[in-house]
């Protein structure tokens, strides 16, 4: 007889995720505009949004937005540096939790609450020490230095690594990370454009993420 095993919470996510392949960064210095920003990404076809802990008041506007967000909606915490903070926000509503720097307790606390966590690592050594303490998916951070070349260099001798660059990718190049390795790439302000927000053109912030989603198909169906 099979044997019906429920995939986790954790993994699911890790998979959306990947599937997804652009997880949107975040740090609004206005946090009221938030819900037009998700509602202008979700047009745009990008549908996971990674909240900073430096927006301010970020943990109880994780807890207000995470009931309202459109059906297949992913809504992360980033700038994550303590457990304390990680349970914080999980407990808010976040589904994952990224890291500019690799913290074990940090994965330790996420995967106690069965979310995936996604430490920021810069060189290889970092890289599978934070893998092999289980982190799900690996944000090269900051990528801005390093260029797509080193995803698929380090990709070379550890392709168990899961890779999401995040910092130097744009619109235009976030495919070129993708054909090297990466499973996702994390977009910021190429992506979330601090003026088009203050001044209310959600057109084109919903402009910008069709432009990234097509370039990343485009990169996978190559």
């Amino acid at each position: 007889m099979a044997v019906n095993v429920t995939q986790s919470r954790r993994a699911a996510v890790t998979a959306r995720v990947e599937a997804l392949g652009i997880v949107a960064v975040i740090r609004l210095k206005d946090p009221a505009k938030l819900r037009a920003v998700v509602d202008a990404l979700a047009e745009g076809g990008v549908r996971a949004l990674e909240v900073t802990m430096t927006v301010p008041g970020a943990v109880d506007l994780i807890r207000q937005l995470a009931p309202t967000l459109p059906e297949g909606f992913l809504l992360g915490a980033g700038t994550v540096i303590d457990a304390a903070t990680a349970h914080a926000v999980i407990d808010a509503g976040a589904s994952f939790v990224v890291g500019p720097v690799f913290r074990p307790d940090v994965i330790a606390a996420c995967h106690e609450r069965d979310v995936p966590a996604m430490p920021g690592c810069f060189s290889p050594t970092e890289i599978l020490a934070a893998h092999e303490y289980g982190a799900d998916i690996v944000k090269v951070f900051p990528a801005t230095a390093l260029g797509p070349q080193f995803i698929k260099d380090v990709r070379a001798p550890l392709p168990q690594v899961k890779l999401m660059p995040t910092g130097g990718v744009t619109l235009d190049n976030a495919g070129d990370w993708i054909r090297a390795g990466a499973v996702a790439v994390g977009v910021g302000s190429a992506l979330l454009d601090a003026k088009a927000i203050e001044s209310g053109r959600f057109d084109l912030i919903a402009g910008n993420a069709r432009r990234v989603v097509d370039n990343v198909s485009a990169a996978r169906t190559r």
